[in-house]
């Protein structure tokens, strides 16, 4: 099975996250430093979370004391995160037949992000400074010793990297030449030598994507022409030459997944569509012809855009194609896919499962377990002896029996239109009692959604006996097109209305005491709390700003270099500041300007290094509530991001808001 090495996707991310430029100075802390609340004031919050409580908060949000288990590539080691006295959670390989262990990778003051295995003897990590998101990528031998920072380069940006199996090279994307746009390096992992490999030379017409074949030969990219429309040049095998064979609204979804390697044809890829449908759909393309082969997968109400192919022992064929749906859906494509399948769901029943990890003759596979109410179980499968053994529970803790259901929603919109969501119900109310509700939007906003899982933030909810709902609002991904595109130009708006209306909805279920509803999320959930107690302000009696938008100008006026191309973009699923009656819109949709409209009340917290929502957007809130007499706890963290990783800090933050959730339900 093909387990993706790409460990950075470049042009959803960037429609999903708006990055800003963190500030990293050492001289001088980031924002208003007279504003956070002392440590002292914040910790009155947690008395008020009083009961007989089975679990604490450190139950949900400790990190395992192990996690991330890896198979090397020739099935002699596993590789894990172990987390020490210290909370660090450090990269340890075991040799499997010896059962030695050595310390590879040690985290120091800054978490490792991702890490894997580059071949047989090296691992690779990713690291950043303080949740910067600035991120660096490393390579180490095994036993520790050759350390060496493949992209050392400060100010510079990593946003792709793709390891190129059964050689010494990583082929990275980074900003390095100039900050808007990215080039591609082949890297060789042991040496650290670095070779371009291609110029983006068009800083108003800048390449946004690149594909590789598995050889790390370029074989197409795309340019983002004018801000708005995406072309996709591909290689002509005999010429050389890249000829343009698709030009497309940026709205549309014409994407390379990959090539087809199992295929004699060698200019066969598997590409993600929408460009006659308006839910994505996976089909063959031959890329020289232009030409559709053959649909291989589709569904008519979610977007499927996944698939995982199988090494080169079973020469590439397809194995899968996955899709959320109302849970995560997998179609089992070959036939040894299907053994493996039929295996795990025979042994796992309704749980989720996926393989996260093997060796690459696939003796052995790693899967991972879990549900609404498992957070995650590790197993082996030995594929020729066909047994499943139990490797890891990583929240042993926690017992299924204990935890909440979460249970799927549909409701009609007020103007028709079918919102989907999901509701965590605490057992009281699943045995009739009307409960307090969370209200969670997501982030984004823009083509991600909420899905079915373990979710600790709505676990520790329930455990206080509070509902938490998650309501997929126009704009949102995976419904297809239409419905994302429903919700351009309506963030704060029409976005909220479906909000607003899945809490009606799971009121009139009778599942809700209505007089006890919060709302809290980060990024844009954080804006949309903001937003909620402004556009209703007697619908909920406190809200959680965590990192969120405050003042949509400032905001767009702190994009960073490498985020100017796609501002044409921003302006069309966000608002057009340049035109005069979209800025009122916008101006009528940030918090900020309507602090008056807040009756109820709001705690504020941040990550003083984020840098996709600066702190000046919690500083601005923060300054104007206080400015009319509303004291506003506001807690500061300023060795954390775009939320927070490190677990003393989430521990710290969800002791807090459960106080401050109590406090405000139970006032009377």
């Amino acid at each position: 099975m093909n387990l993706n090495t790409k460990i950075f996707g470049a042009a959803q991310i960037v429609l999903s996250a708006i990055m800003i430029n963190a500030q990293t100075s050492t001289a001088k802390l980031p924002g208003d430093l007279t504003l956070p609340t002392s440590k002292e004031n914040l910790d009155k919050l947690i008395s008020y979370d009083k009961g007989n409580f089975k679990y604490k908060v450190e139950d949900y949000f400790a990190r395992p004391n192990a996690s991330q288990f890896k198979i090397s590539p020739d099935g002699q080691y596993l590789s894990y995160k172990e987390k020490d006295k210290d909370k660090k959670n450090h990269v340890y390989v075991k040799e499997l037949k010896t059962g030695k262990i050595t310390k590879a990778i040690v985290e120091k003051d800054d978490l490792i992000g991702n890490y894997g295995w580059l071949d047989k003897k090296r691992l690779f990590y990713t690291q950043d400074k303080g949740g910067n998101e600035n991120t660096h990528m490393y390579a180490v031998d095994i036993d520790g010793q050759n350390l060496k920072d493949l992209t050392p380069f400060d100010g510079v940006t990593l946003n792709y990297a793709d390891i190129i199996k059964d050689t010494e090279f990583v082929i990275v994307a980074l900003n390095k030449n100039n900050k808007q746009i990215f080039e591609p390096y082949k890297i060789n992992f042991n040496t650290g030598e670095m070779t371009q490999l291609f110029e983006n030379k068009d800083v108003n017409n800048p390449i946004d994507g690149y594909i590789f074949d598995k050889k790390g030969n370029m074989r197409g990219y795309t340019v983002l022409e004018n801000g708005l429309t995406t072309k996709t040049y591909y290689k002509d095998l005999e010429t050389g030459k890249f000829n343009l064979i698709k030009s497309t609204d940026w709205k549309n979804t014409f994407n390379i997944i990959g090539l087809n390697d199992n295929s004699k044809n060698k200019d066969e890829a598997y590409v993600v569509t929408n460009l006659d449908s308006d839910k994505e759909r996976i089909v063959l393309y031959d890329l020289k012809k232009n030409a559709i082969i053959k649909e291989v997968y589709s569904n008519p109400v979610y977007d499927v855009s996944s698939i995982s192919t199988a090494r080169k022992n079973r020469n590439y064929e397809l194995d899968y194609i996955s899709y959320n749906g109302v849970k995560s859906e997998t179609i089992p494509v070959s036939k040894f896919y299907k053994e493996v399948y039929d295996k795990l769901k025979s042994e796992f029943k309704d749980k989720e499962f996926s393989v996260v990890s093997s060796d690459d003759n696939e003796d052995k596979l790693l899967v991972v377990v879990g549900s609404d109410r498992l957070y995650g179980t590790y197993y082996e499968y030995d594929t020729k002896s066909k047994q499943i053994k139990l490797l890891y529970n990583l929240m042993p803790q926690l017992k299924e029996e204990d935890m909440a259901e979460m249970r799927p929603i549909e409701f009609k919109s007020r103007d028709g239109l079918t919102i989907r969501g999901y509701i965590t119900m605490p057992k009281d109310a699943v045995n009739g009692k009307k409960v307090p509700l969370i209200v969670n939007p997501h982030g984004g906003p823009q083509g991600v959604r909420d899905n079915w899982g373990f979710n600790p933030e709505d676990q520790l909810f329930a455990s206080r006996g509070y509902a938490t709902l998650h309501v997929n609002f126009r704009i949102s991904g995976g419904y297809g097109k239409e419905f994302q595109h429903s919700g351009y130009k309506q963030i704060g708006r029409k976005a909220m209305d479906d909000v607003e209306d899945g809490v009606k909805y799971v009121i009139e279920q009778g599942w809700i005491d209505k007089n006890k509803i919060a709302i809290y999320g980060g990024s844009h959930g954080g804006y949309a709390t903001l937003m909620g107690l402004i556009k209703t302000p007697d619908l909920y009696a406190c809200g959680v700003d965590y990192v969120g938008v405050s003042n949509i100008f400032t905001f767009f006026e702190s994009f960073p270099e490498y985020w100017k191309p796609y501002k044409e973009m921003v302006k069309e699923i966000w608002y057009n500041l340049d035109d005069p009656k979209e800025a009122e819109i916008a101006k009528e949709v940030s918090p900020v300007f309507h602090i008056d409209k807040i009756k109820k009340p709001l705690f504020v917290v941040q990550g003083a290094n984020d840098p996709r929502v600066n702190i000046n957007e919690s500083d601005q809130i923060v300054k104007a509530m206080r400015a009319k007499g509303v004291d506003v706890p506001y807690m500061v963290k300023y060795d954390e991001g775009h939320g927070f990783r490190k677990e003393p800090s989430r521990i710290e933050l969800y002791k807090y808001m459960m106080g401050f959730f109590a406090e405000n339900f139970n006032k009377k």
